[in-house]
């Protein structure tokens, strides 16, 4: 299995492969990004080269980052189970809007507020609903002679460089204000995404596609050692490779690009509240461990922080609706 992953070492930034409780650095000046350029075949061979062959670090004594600098990220939301809870938490209304099901629909979030496991989350200013999303994300590399425009499905698949776990972190109280105004999610989901702990290259998933495309891994997240909710990646409305051919339709999908597959059943507060009828269960709170994991690729956890104290919100001046401008003197 190979992990691609960055960690910092003796105040330093690596970027390498993580096998058997050791971390091989790539030589000084490589990157993850630049794995990504040269595509999954070649990076297979760079990691051959690689491990056991350069000073291998204990896991253990370093701490991991981000396994990327993504160039964008895209989050999807891919699982009706989760779009029918969500429904009902934030709008009081059963089932599932039937625009869900006409194509995949995505938002663009903050590729420069990402966070790897064991970092602290702190609360955004103005928030007292905090939530996590427990994702899979694919990660985009090169494919020689493709721009990763208009791809088919199939060729889409070959994009796809690896995985690795996404928590879409989420504000939402913040989030239902923004979204009645029918735009965003905005400040309610851009001050965290957490990636992690390491990308898994595709080829390791290869044979475990089903007959559709999709993969049948289990995904779980827990709160404080208690487990809250679980799923299969499989269970999502579209394989990824479809999500990745319809990122790119009248578009492109870069090596770094990030698509998340969007939260899986009970992958969230919101909807399990919304199944409940009931704030329960309650927000996250500073000092909550939020630990996701999926088969085959790992586990996140990140700590809750404190909450910034600080009025970010700044209400709109009232406007007259004058369509004539005032006569204004010169004075020539």
């Amino acid at each position: 299995m190979v992990k691609i992953a960055r960690w910092n070492d003796d105040g330093g930034t690596q970027s390498g492969f993580v096998d058997g409780g050791n971390c091989y650095a790539l030589p000084a000046g490589q990157t993850v990004q630049m794995l990504l350029d040269a595509g999954l075949e070649e990076t297979l061979g760079v990691a051959r080269r690689t491990i056991g062959s350069g000073p291998a670090v204990p896991l253990a004594a370093v701490q991991l980052l981000a396994p990327l600098a993504p160039t964008t990220i895209r989050d999807f939301v891919a699982f009706e189970e989760h779009v029918e809870g969500v429904r009902k938490s934030i709008d009081g209304v059963a089932g599932v809007v039937p625009e869900w099901y006409e194509a995949p629909t995505f938002y663009f979030t903050n590729p420069h507020t990402v966070t790897g496991t064991g970092e602290v989350i702190g609360i955004p200013a103005g928030c007292e609903d905090l939530d996590f999303e427990a994702e899979v994300a694919a990660v985009v590399g090169r494919v020689p002679g493709s721009d990763g425009r208009n791809l088919t499905a199939s060729e889409a698949h070959r994009h796809i460089f690896g995985y690795t776990v996404l928590n879409d972190w989420s504000a939402r109280d913040l989030q239902r204000r923004e979204m009645k105004v029918s735009l965003g999610p905005c400040k309610g989901k851009d001050f965290a995404n957490t990636l992690g702990p390491w990308i898994v290259t595709a080829d390791e998933f290869e044979d475990l596609h089903d007959a559709e495309g999709f993969l049948p891994i289990s995904m779980a997240v827990e709160v404080n050692g208690k487990a809250i909710g679980q799923d299969l990646l499989s269970n999502m409305g579209w394989p990824f490779a479809e999500l990745v051919a319809y990122a790119s339709q009248d578009s492109v999908v870069r090596p770094g690009d990030v698509l998340g597959s969007g939260t899986c059943g009970s992958g969230c507060l919101a909807e399990l509240r919304g199944r409940n009828g009931s704030k329960t269960p309650p927000p996250l709170k500073t000092g909550d461990v939020v630990r996701m994991t999926v088969e085959g690729i790992g586990s996140i956890e990140n700590t809750v922080g404190a909450r910034r104290e600080a009025v970010t919100r700044v209400p709109a001046r009232p406007r007259p609706r004058n369509r004539v401008a005032s006569t204004v003197t010169s004075g020539i």
